[in-house]
Parts: C-alpha cells; structure tokens; sequence
C-alpha cells in the first residue's frame, strides 16, 4: 500500500467536512490506517491544521490501570499480591502518567504542545484550541462522563466525534447517554485510584455510575441506519464523522428502549 502522508490525511479530513473552528472529540487507531509517513505526529498535525486554534481537538487519555485489582485491570497479577498494587502504583500525574490502550495517537497528544489535561487519575481526557482550558477543568472523581464532565461539555459546545479506524465500542460520547438514560440495573460503583492529596500518596475511594459499554457496537450500527455520518477512506482505515448531539439523544433513547 502507497504510504499514507499528512497531505492525505488533511484531504480526507476536508472530504468528510471538518474545518477550521470546529470541535472535535477525536478516537484514532493509527495501526488500523497502514504506513503512515510520520505517524502519530502527521496525524496530530493535520488534525490541528485543520481545525486552527480557533477550532479545539480533544482526546481520551484514559490510565485505567490505575484502578484497583478488582475491576479486572491487573488481570496478570495473582489475587495474593493485589495489595502491592493498592499500596504502590504510582499517584496520578497529568504531565507523566502514561495513557493505557488509548493507541499512539492520543499518548502523543496528551504531550503535545499547548495540550491541556484532565485530572481523572483513571478516566483523563486531553484537548488542545480554543475551548481546551474549559474542557478539562474540574473532570471530578465521580462524575466521569456526566453533565459538567468534558464529554457533557462537548455536547453544551454541540461539538462532532470523528472515528479513524475504531469502530463504535471506542466512542466514549455514549457514556453520557449511560449517564442520561434510565434503564434496568443502573447502579453506581465504588472505584479507588492512586492520587495525590495534601502532598501524599493516597489510594482514594470514590463512586461513580457503573458502566462498561458492551452494547455500543449494537447502538453505532443502529444510529447509523437513522443518522447521517460521513464517511471516507484514509489507507486501510474508515473515517466517521457525526454530530455529538445527535449521537448521545439517540442512545438515550435506544438505551431506554433495549436495555
């Protein structure tokens, strides 16, 4: 396959219509588009080209390693040593702490120049533009993906998701419609991360809605039949771009329907 260059990448990102401006919540796999020539960076690059500094990038940079052995994160380690964790993984640090499976696209976006994150020790969003300062202010424990949440707030920016080469399971915005959506067994959880408080280690407790997005695959392809999303071809990887509204009022009301 001819290598995928920035230039490519600008042309598919203005065949799908994003423009400078715009705000943009952005999920990328940069294995899935093939060879691209400069890879995470090109891809930074094109997108803040694209939008400028008027417009506002943002991206999960989620460390959910960072949560205790019992939601199954630390799957390698022997339930015996489940302690060593509690007491030793290292406090959230928004300048360093790494991203987990977010892909090389966003661990090199959370670095970037004038990028901005969140302070979730497990759930961190990162954004860059504009709006970014707004974005990442006041990410509470609790609240991870309800209103006043950076993902609550793209929606108050009616802001668009863009998918590049993932699929729906990756597309965080639906979590606000877990949070909006009434529905059989919707219960809260007790999390616990390593954090810093008054200058010390500590291994905080909090609770937050439960959820774990199994159904989102069912929901893109649902949405898709009744929703306009714009696709293209980038190498080897689908681009989808959709309304952030018009994704989330849907899945509230497929949510309260099926599940």
């Amino acid at each position: 396959m001819k290598p995928v260059t920035k230039a490519d990448i600008i042309n598919a990102l203005h065949e799908l219509g994003v423009h400078k401006g715009q705000t943009l919540m952005v999920h990328t796999s940069l294995s899935s588009i093939g060879y691209v020539c400069g890879g995470a960076q090109a891809v930074i690059e094109a997108l803040t080209e694209t939008v400028t500094e008027e417009g506002t990038l943002m991206m999960p940079t989620q460390s959910w390693k960072n949560l205790d052995p019992t939601d199954g994160v630390h799957w390698t380690v022997p339930e015996e040593y489940w302690q060593i964790i509690r007491d030793n993984w290292p406090a959230y640090d928004k300048r360093i702490t790494p991203t987990n499976t977010m892909g090389a696209v966003a661990e090199m976006f959370r670095q970037w120049p004038e990028s901005l994150r969140s302070d979730h020790p497990a759930r961190s969003v990162a954004a860059w533009g504009k709006h970014a300062g707004y974005l990442v202010k006041d990410h509470d424990l609790s609240n991870i993906f309800g209103e006043g949440s950076p993902i609550g707030k793209l929606y108050e920016l009616d802001a668009d998701v863009l998918l590049i080469g993932v699929g729906y399971d990756k597309n965080t915005s639906i979590h606000l419609a877990d949070v909006r959506a009434e529905y059989p067994g919707k219960h809260n959880c007790t999390e616990y991360s390593a954090v810093m408080e008054n200058g010390e280690r500590v291994w905080k407790e909090y609770e937050t809605l439960f959820v774990d997005g199994e159904d989102f695959v069912q929901i893109g392809e649902a949405f898709e039949k009744e929703n306009t999303v714009k696709k293209t071809l980038l190498g080897n990887a689908e681009l989808r771009l959709m309304k952030q509204r018009e994704l989330v009022d849907f899945a509230v009301r497929w949510i309260e329907e099926n599940r």
